[in-house]
């Protein structure tokens, strides 16, 4: 009896472990932020109109199959780099937990387990987005980032997608409003990925990864980039009310995270130091579900 017990111990500490590293594979949290975006964007999208939950659902399970299958994707090509990073070098593939084999096999039907989801309960332009996304951040944005800075500018483009896919899943087209909710998750991705990229520069380095636009990285250049991309977000805040689709409450706070980010970013500017770089990061870390949130809460 001790013996069966001690090998179902054992057995629900593998199955843990193992779930635990897919969770990793797939970046739980990376993906749910994701789906978020495309979430709200959605029910902002569905204001006034009677709302499916099932169709919803299915973009949030299907918009988190297609995220970590892309993610996935990215740690199967980064494998051997992801053990040169402190921070990556625990990853499962990295460590062999998982074999590339069963990554690409996972990922191959996670991916197109999503895709298809989105297709079949949504419509064929939102799959088609949700594809594009994956292929273009898994197989251009991930090898361009040890070739070229440019990878980021590459990766903005699927890295935008959530944010117009759900309001393309309700409305079936891309129309103006979907294209300025990708404007602004499209611009919110500069300050946001090089105030991490500040931060973790030296882990790049290592790897080869080429994040920050400037060489050496932690300099004038980067931060007055930076700073070029943060002031974008003020005046797309303003579009949506200019545009007719958002209220004065939501416009308020959209320029007012603007202003806050831009600020920060010209801190940042003006020292180039650590600190600097943290306080940008945590402030785009708020900025993005913030005003998502305000267009939609301001349209109840």
């Amino acid at each position: 009896m001790k013996e069966t017990l001690e090998i179902n111990l054992v057995k629900s500490e593998s199955i843990s472990a193992k779930l635990k590293d897919y969770l990793l594979l797939v970046k739980l949290r990376l993906s749910l932020l994701v789906v978020f975006s495309s979430v709200v964007t959605y029910l902002t999208a569905a204001m006034g109109h009677s709302i499916n939950w099932f169709e919803l659902s299915m973009l949030a399970l299907g918009g988190f199959f297609v995220t970590g299958s892309a993610n996935g994707i990215n740690q199967i090509i980064e494998k051997d780099f992801d053990k040169l990073m402190h921070r990556t070098a625990n990853r499962p593939l990295a460590t062999n937990r998982i074999s590339i084999l069963e990554a690409a096999i996972f990922c191959t039907l996670l991916g197109l387990i999503g895709v298809a989801l989105i297709g079949f309960y949504l419509n064929k332009t939102s799959s088609l987005l949700a594809l594009a996304s994956l292929l273009s951040y898994a197989f251009i944005y991930t090898p361009l980032k040890r070739v070229s800075p440019i990878s980021v500018l590459v990766g903005a483009f699927p890295g935008a997608v959530p944010a117009m896919l759900g309001w393309v899943a309700f409305t079936g087209t891309i129309g103006i409003e979907a294209l300025v909710f990708f404007g602004i998750q499209f611009f919110w991705q500069f300050p946001h990925f090089w105030s991490v990229a500040w931060l973790l520069d030296d882990d790049y380095k290592r790897a080869g990864f080429k994040m920050l636009p400037s060489t050496p990285g932690r300099d004038k250049g980067t931060a007055l980039q930076t700073l070029a991309f943060t002031l974008v977000l003020v005046p797309f805040g303003i579009l949506p009310a200019y545009l007719g689709f958002a209220g004065i409450i939501s416009t308020i706070i959209a320029v007012s995270g603007g202003i806050w980010m831009s600020y920060n970013a010209y801190l940042l500017f003006k020292s180039c130091d650590i600190a600097s770089a943290k306080r940008l990061m945590f402030s785009a870390f708020i900025y993005l579900p913030l005003v998502q949130l305000a267009f939609w809460l301001d349209k109840i």
